[in-house]
């Protein structure tokens, strides 16, 4: 039994029937599946097939992206480019600028270390708030999130490991029952998402990041407020160091 299933236990509950009510059959409980695969639109392949070049580099800062040939290129309408561009500057990597089109973002080394410390901080906030706050249910979740990881892990399916990290960091924002701190968090998350997903790329990561997420969950179903607040600092600033090498790699 890990450590995880085992403290999944010790807070977990049982529910209770009433005792006047033997003739009536309890209903069984609807639960959402966190883990099921969501299928991808055409929007969202082109934004992380753009973002991935923006990240590799292979598209350069100041490159005009235009949206013509951007439809031609992927054998789309001009509609699905223009939302994935518009998805792209969200994330900071685009620039639309009035009457002149779309260009690849500049992104300073010093910026992206500025979000990498906010992220972190702000992680590391809403896990220890979690550790706290989850409820029993929400405590399973995550619980259960974490195992279906480890299927994309032994398969070496970056792609799916990045979706399911990504539920699994939303569990713990949500867990924090601060919406304010969530919010920000989540805002944060999406500027530095396209770094994140390539730091997966990184031979050997998706088995460390399984193991850092164990560490976290042990802390939150523990109720251990700083300890989870520690791992969950300790494993973004690694995210950023495997951003790094990964790039240093190419």
């Amino acid at each position: 039994m890990t450590t995880a299933v085992a403290a999944t236990r010790r807070v977990g509950y049982r529910r209770k029937t009433a005792p006047d009510d033997r003739k009536t059959r309890a209903m069984p409980e609807r639960t959402e599946d966190t883990t099921a695969r969501v299928p991808r639109t055409r929007t969202e392949d082109i934004r992380l097939q753009l973002a991935d070049e923006i990240v590799r580099g292979e598209l350069a800062p100041g490159t005009q992206l235009d949206e013509m040939g951007l439809a031609t290129r992927f054998r789309v309408s001009r509609t699905p480019i223009r939302e994935a561009l518009r998805l792209l500057e969200t994330s900071g990597l685009v620039e639309l600028k009035p009457h002149r089109g779309c260009f690849v973002a500049s992104l300073s080394a010093e910026k992206l270390e500025e979000l990498f410390v906010a992220m972190a901080e702000l992680e590391a906030v809403c896990a220890g708030l979690a550790a706290v706050n989850m409820t029993p249910d929400e405590r399973k979740a995550l619980e259960v999130l974490l195992d279906a990881m480890a299927e994309p892990m032994r398969a070496g399916d970056p792609q799916r490991y990045h979706e399911l990290n990504e539920r699994f960091h939303n569990a713990i924002y949500d867990g924090s029952h601060n919406g304010h701190l969530a919010g920000l968090t989540l805002a944060t998350r999406i500027r530095l998402a396209p770094f994140r997903r390539a730091q997966f790329r990184t031979l050997g990561r998706l088995a460390r990041s399984q193991e850092e997420h164990a560490r976290i969950v042990d802390a939150i179903l523990r109720g251990d407020r700083k300890g989870a607040t520690d791992v969950m600092r300790a494993h973004i600033d690694t995210v950023r160091i495997s951003f790094e090498t990964y790039v240093h790699q190419r």
